[in-house]
């Protein structure tokens, strides 16, 4: 049976956000992300808000990777900023980082113009049997991010799941 004809797994979205989690501003990355990934083939179990606090962070990746989501994306605070703890939160919850994929995103995301996405300090790798992913917060690097990433995914889960062979 391949894999593509069937739905990749579960998502989980992360947007990190102070303003998004304190119900002062309206979320308006999670569901462009929550839209992608549907295209992409997963099946999004929801999107959830936190602040930009590394405990709050990790508290949502944790989660994501008990409950079992096949891919965890974070969106927001990956970049130079004092608030921008995305990547150090992320880095305590990495079984194995995927650098090369990291590094795809801020090429890619540079090439298309989103500044954002060509200085994100953003992770990318392995905890458990989910994949994570940190991608800078704007619409230009979310849009950018997830076309590079799509691709990239459907390996890695196959890998992960056994799926695929020698």
């Amino acid at each position: 049976m391949e894999r593509s004809a069937q739905r990749l797994g579960r998502a989980l979205v992360v947007v990190v956000d102070d303003r998004v989690a304190q119900g002062e501003q309206e979320d308006s990355i999670g569901p462009l992300v929550t839209e992608l990934l549907e295209e992409a083939g997963f099946i999004v179990d929801g999107t959830v808000a936190v602040a930009g606090e590394t405990v709050d962070i990790r508290n949502a990746l944790n989660t994501a990777v008990i409950g079992g989501v096949d891919v965890v994306i974070t969106v927001g605070g990956t970049g130079v900023s004092p608030r921008d703890v995305t990547p150090d939160a992320t880095a305590g919850v990495l079984d194995r980082p995927i650098p090369g994929i990291a590094e795809a995103l801020r090429a890619s995301g540079l090439a298309a113009g989103a500044v954002d996405a060509g200085v994100s300090r953003g992770l990318v790798g392995v905890s458990g049997s989910t994949l994570v992913v940190n991608l800078a917060g704007s619409r230009a690097a979310v849009r950018d991010g997830m076309a590079t990433l799509t691709p990239l995914v459907t390996h890695v889960i196959e890998q992960l799941s056994g799926l695929e062979t020698a």
